[in-house]
């Protein structure tokens, strides 16, 4: 055979590949057996083995490269991968459609899945694909070309001359069965395992050595196109459907439950019928995308810096399962209060692996009887915190005992106490290392002194070695003993130390804040800055004085003057005056906002919400967490929530990011 025949025999073979190609991998619709397919493929290996220099990139022999990389480069998107807004109720649903006819009229939508897995662009130049990249960022991602062309749904050539010239978006993702599987597999081999099929498909994208991504079962749909980088003209359709039916025709893989829908009321009932899909498919989704389907109508709508105002996610209600109950563990917080923490039998829910979970208090322990051995109902609130729902009495062992609140700490074994009135259970003493070590994240936290670099483990470090007994303790550090823990260097020791010392020159709000009196959050300690302009101004406060202070509280004031009362707490604080922590606040007069009540709600889009706050405060003004009467100002973002509604039942005065910069910037 010579060249030529050779290429044209090449081009024959590639063709029917990748037919037979979409028909398994995007129409499930094979049409010849595994053996026939294979005989075709080593065919086209022989004559790019004897001709090798007919081999291109999109050949399908290409799929999976030779070597490792040694790392990815980074580029940069063609058009930013913004994430969605995500909403958790159809009364927000509404709301989006609400803003949204309300700037381009009346809209058709389409509505489908969220896919739980890895976002990946796809470019396409002459049809050929020569480029992947992971979200990263949303503006910058990894290169992982090699990796994605062994997923045998992605096209490396597209079908048709239609499109030739696009960039793609889709969700790469671990088929739930092939992830128990893997994981079995694995074990078997002793060998880790994966968490959860999300995590699976992303660390499998990022591997270096694109032959172990070909061993794994990935899986793509895809789900966006950018009109901007398609060759055909508005013309040849002008809606998200029609572009989703052109991507189909070109060989790429969309879901099936993919559906266009007229309006909002149709959109939500669809929700409902994906909600309850959700077990029976063999991929995880942990929502709804609903999206504009008129591409004029989606760029006149336009997106903020992190969303598209023309789409927007519907989050799921929490995922339940039910597990065993191994044991239930005591933690001691920051006060001493003591919380029990269920063990769990690892169970799989909403793209985690759990194995903890909250029990609250153990007035609830005992409320819900749950006891060791048994077998427990559990959810992810919120798709984030994993709680116990309740026990299934019916399949309790015979024997199984109500826990007990513990008499004696778990960590200093000293004898625990509770207040009449209180479900609490604490330690009442200070130095236990456990309260220690909560007291020092919390005074480091980022809404109080917000010391950098140091974390839960250095803090256990630090107690470990005796190198801190109390706050003040941190401000004594030398270089040479953070050099002593593990994993720190002379850079990474300099950078606590600074931080530490950074700290010192923080407001006084967030030094109250981060003492750590009970019942004195955030806004609380702010209403007390505002009213006192040092430390010892408050420490001589009465009780009865305090409880004056309109939005205080009674166990708030109670709480202050109990710290103040106590000798340790006093010496501490002239400990920490006299090693430099400001403890005075040089309060300007007539501030413009003093004394004015915000409210954020909804995602800004130029400012932090700590660089906002911070704003307020220069000004003289109060955040507040919460709607109440005595609220200033409400300021709203993008995809408000239930504060909006709140706000606007009390006629509060509702302004936009833009309003409020232009307010504290007088």
């Amino acid at each position: 055979m010579n060249k030529n025949e050779a290429k044209k025999k090449i081009e024959i073979l590639r063709e029917e590949i990748n037919l037979h190609n979409y028909k398994y991998y995007v129409e499930n619709n094979p049409v010849i057996s595994d053996y026939e397919f294979d005989q075709l493929l080593k065919e086209l290996e022989k004559l790019e083995s004897d001709f090798p220099e007919l081999i291109t990139p999109e050949s399908p022999t290409q799929r999976v490269g030779e070597q490792p990389s040694e790392g990815f480069e980074t580029v940069e998107h063609k058009v930013p991968m913004l994430s969605l807004a995500n909403t958790y109720t159809y009364d927000e649903l509404r709301e989006f459609d609400e803003r949204v006819q309300k700037n381009v009229g009346e809209v058709e939508y389409v509505v489908e899945p969220k896919i739980d897995g890895a976002g990946v662009a796809l470019l396409y130049e002459n049809g050929i694909l020569v480029r992947g990249v992971t979200r990263g960022d949303g503006i910058r991602g990894d290169d992982v070309t090699s990796n994605l062309k062994t997923i045998r749904s992605i096209p490396l050539r597209l079908r048709g001359k239609k499109i030739k010239n696009v960039e793609v978006r889709g969700e790469v993702y671990f088929p739930t069965e092939g992830f128990e599987k893997y994981n079995k597999k694995q074990a078997k081999k002793g060998e880790p395992v994966f968490v959860n099929p999300r995590n699976a498909a992303a660390g499998s994208i990022r591997q270096l050595d694109p032959r172990i991504v070909a061993s794994r079962p990935l899986n793509i749909f895809i789900f966006n196109v950018f009109i901007y980088y398609i060759s055909f003209s508005d013309k040849d359709f002008k809606t998200h459907e029609k572009a989703i039916n052109a991507l189909k025709e070109a060989g790429f893989r969309i879901n099936p439950l993919t559906k266009k829908i007229s309006n909002i009321e149709e959109a939500i009932k669809y929700c409902k019928v994906l909600e309850e899909k959700r077990e029976t498919l063999n991929y995880d989704i942990d929502g709804a995308v609903i999206k504009v389907n008129s591409f004029s109508q989606q760029r006149e709508l336009g997106e903020t810096s992190k969303h598209p105002r023309w789409a927007i996610s519907y989050k799921f209600a929490a995922k339940q399962a039910t597990t065993r109950l191994l044991d239930i563990a005591v933690q001691v917080g920051r006060t001493g209060t003591l919380t029990p923490v269920a063990v769990l039998e690892p169970v799989y829910i909403s793209g985690a692996t759990i194995s903890g979970a909250t029990l609250h208090n153990f007035d609830e322990l005992k409320r819900k009887d749950i006891r060791i051995g048994d077998t427990v109902l559990v959810e992810r609130s919120g798709d984030v915190i994993p709680q116990v729902v309740k026990s299934i009495t019916e399949k309790r062992t015979p024997g199984a005992k109500p826990e007990k609140p513990p008499k004696k700490c778990p960590v200093c074994k000293t004898e625990v106490v509770r207040e009449e009135g209180e479900v609490a259970v604490r330690c009442p003493n200070k130095r236990c290392p456990a309260r220690l070590k909560w007291r020092i994240k919390y005074y480091a936290s980022r809404d109080a002194m917000d010391i950098d670099h140091l974390g839960e483990s250095t803090i256990d470090k630090l107690i470990e070695e005796g190198l801190i007994d109390n706050i003040a303790d941190l401000y004594f550090l030398k270089k040479e003993d953070v050099l002593k823990i593990e994993g720190f260097k002379d850079k990474s020791a300099q950078n606590l130390l600074d931080s530490i010392e950074k700290s010192k020159k923080q407001d006084l709000s967030r030094f109250i804040y981060g003492l750590g009196i009970r019942h004195v959050g955030k806004y609380a300690a702010q209403l007390l800055a505002s009213k006192y302009n040092s430390i010892d101004e408050l420490a001589n406060a009465s009780e009865d004085e305090l409880k004056e202070i309109d939005g205080l509280g009674d166990k708030s004031a109670e709480a202050i003057a109990t710290f103040f009362a106590t000798e340790e707490n006093t010496k501490l604080i002239e400990k920490l005056k006299d090693i430099g922590v400001k403890t005075k606040e040089i309060r300007k007069e007539n501030l413009p906002l003093q004394g004015k009540k915000f409210v954020f709600t909804g995602g800004l889009t130029t400012l932090s919400r700590p660089e906002a706050s911070d704003l307020v405060k220069q000004k003289g003004g109060i955040v507040a967490s919460g709607i109440s009467k005595d609220t200033s100002y409400v300021v709203v973002g993008d995809n408000p929530g239930s504060k909006f509604d709140k706000a606007k039942k009390l006629g509060l005065e509702i302004i936009s990011e833009e309003d409020f910069k232009e307010l504290v910037s007088k």
